[in-house]
């Protein structure tokens, strides 16, 4: 068992990343978590800031057990009849393959100077996608948009396909790939 904070949502209203994109009020949302619990705090991070790295040093600063890089990113549609956003919030977060690059980015920034572990989410469809987290730096990956289009089977099929990847590179353990890319 763990929590995971979402300090991230980008479409929620005085809450969500507005606490994620203020290092101060971070830092204390997470001394407070961890003051009020004894399961490992994970700080889901937003990519709408100027810098996740700050924002990850501060979480594992104040305390946090390990970091979910990212959240979705802050996006909108306009329908082209009504000249009006389709979301009644004008804005949500936009998921899936879409924002991979921009995840794998911050998890691989984040992992040269914060040392938690990280949680890779944005974009993992496949086992080569879940691969390149491991390889950026992630311990672990989060699995979301693809469950809708690629239904349940997708952990079965990733799961089989790291399985092979590690077996034909000759790792034993996933452990031995996460931040291999780092290596200088």
């Amino acid at each position: 068992d763990a929590l995971e904070l979402n300090v991230s949502c980008p479409h929620v209203r005085e809450t969500g990343s507005e606490i994620g994109q203020d290092p101060r009020i971070l830092a204390e949302v997470v001394r407070k978590v961890k003051m009020a619990t004894r399961k490992p705090v994970i700080v889901k991070l937003s990519p709408n800031v100027t810098n996740i790295v700050e924002l990850a040093e501060t979480a594992s600063h104040a305390g946090a057990d390990a970091l979910t890089a990212i959240n979705t990113v802050k996006a909108m549609a306009i329908d082209s009849e009504t000249a009006m956003p389709i979301l009644s919030n004008t804005v949500g977060g936009l998921s899936g393959q879409a924002i991979k690059p921009i995840a794998l980015r911050c998890v691989y920034d984040i992992r040269e100077r914060v040392k938690v572990p990280i949680v890779g989410c944005g974009g993992i469809a496949s086992w080569r996608d879940a691969v390149e987290f491991l390889l950026a730096g992630a311990s672990a990956v989060q699995i979301g948009t693809a469950i809708a289009t690629k239904g349940p089977n997708v952990f079965r099929s990733i799961t089989i396909g790291i399985g092979n990847y590690l077996k034909k590179k000759g790792f034993r353990s996933v452990s031995e790939i996460v931040g291999l890319s780092h290596r200088k």
